[in-house]
């Protein structure tokens, strides 16, 4: 684990390290999903801009991971927005850089976003290490299951829950 790593709820200012761990975490987890074209395609600045849209709309709680300075992960949650969802806080995003895996990162954005409650999120399918991430921390599938479009490719996904 990482000492200097710190955890602490996002900034406007934060918009531009959020969408550049964004990009680059999309690219290093989904690059056996999504076409190279796609992912090659990612541009820092529309992401920016819907970021700072997320961040001033505050109807979801963001939390940025920080290694020193540099804004190496980032996690957000709020209320479920499926009518069915089965329980009240979703779990709506989470991704770390991978040269951050290991660090503790992710567990501290997870423990940020949702603590030790109930919770739920939708992951891809074929994810096996999100999947371990999300089992370790008591998130069981639920048997929902859909599609979801990723830079313009449909993906499935399924639900977890605890």
């Amino acid at each position: 684990m990482t000492t200097d790593l710190t955890v602490r709820t996002a900034v406007l200012d934060d918009a531009p390290g959020i969408a550049r761990v964004h990009i680059q975490a999309w690219r290093e987890c989904y690059a056996h999903l999504l076409p190279a074209a796609s992912l090659a395609g990612l541009e820092q600045g529309p992401r920016e801009a819907r970021w700072r849209k997320i961040i001033a709309a505050a109807t979801s709680d963001i939390w940025v991971a920080c290694h020193g300075t540099d804004i190496v992960g980032w996690a957000s949650a709020g209320t479920g927005r499926d009518d069915d969802g089965p329980r009240p806080r979703e779990l709506q995003g989470i991704y770390v850089l991978a040269s951050h895996y290991g660090s503790g990162a992710g567990q501290l954005l997870l423990d940020a976003a949702v603590g030790g409650s109930g919770a739920y999120l939708w992951i891809a399918e074929d994810n096996p290490r999100a999947f371990a991430f999300y089992t370790r921390n008591r998130f069981i599938p639920d048997g929902a299951t859909g599609s979801h479009e990723l830079a313009g490719t449909p993906v499935r996904i399924l639900r977890m829950v605890r």
